[in-house]
């Protein structure tokens, strides 16, 4: 896919529920879609058209690994990744794609915050729309160019959870600002999270932020202002 920007979801599972989401993201924009399908893309084959494609694959080899393909094999300017559970209510591509384009901002999303210093980086705080340390990949969008210079997503995460804040740290690393704005966005039953193994869950993602508290942790000079 070529262009400006495009979309893109990894989706392991629960496939009905991302058809309903693509087919809310095609009521809304033009933009480009496509799906890494890990398994049987099932009802995903039903929305296959000229702005919508799937690759399938047999094998899941980490949400950050799978993260990086998208990044790598996508050649538009900017990449939106998001969640099969994030659905549009109305275009969030025009104000995303104006903000990025402003150049000023590495990242965009709907959903971030600020890192809580006070709390030894163990949380982060949603302080509402403007400049944050923090996007989560609800709805993540992306200048392809600076990800991949900021070293991308770390292969490493098996699981989704706290890689997108480890991902946005290292954004912040390398100078990126990321900006949080209101978006026509809803999300519905977040089956990542929800749906997971209890044990692999909270496993995996320990192992993320322990990976974050490692390299981050003091390392307030990366820090967007605090507001």
């Amino acid at each position: 896919m070529t262009g400006d920007i495009a979309i893109a979801m990894i989706v392991d599972g629960f496939t009905a529920d991302a058809a309903e989401t693509v087919r809310t993201i095609k009521a809304h924009t033009n933009t480009p879609v496509i799906a890494l399908v890990i398994g049987d893309p099932a009802e995903l084959v039903n929305e296959i058209n000229t702005q919508f494609q799937l690759i399938a694959i047999t094998e899941n080899f980490g949400w950050g690994e799978n993260a990086n393909a998208l990044l790598k094999n996508i050649s538009s300017k900017y990449l939106v990744i998001m969640d099969p559970s994030t659905r549009f209510t109305s275009d969030a591509m025009a104000p995303v794609l104006a903000e990025l384009s402003k150049g000023q901002y590495s990242a965009v999303g709907w959903r971030g915050g600020l890192v809580n210093t006070e709390d030894e980086w163990r949380s982060v705080d949603d302080k509402g729309a403007g400049e944050v340390d923090v996007l989560f990949s609800y709805f993540l969008a992306i200048n392809c160019l600076d990800a991949t210079n900021a070293g991308g997503f770390n292969n490493r995460a098996i699981y989704y959870r706290n890689a997108d804040i480890e991902f946005s740290l290292r954004l912040r690393h390398a100078n990126g600002r990321l900006l949080q704005i209101d978006l026509p966005l809803e999300q519905a039953r977040h089956h990542g999270y929800y749906d997971t193994d209890e044990e692999f869950r909270e496993v995996q993602s320990k192992k993320n932020y322990d990976r974050i508290l490692e390299r981050f942790r003091g390392k307030s000079a990366i820090l967007s202002p605090r507001r």
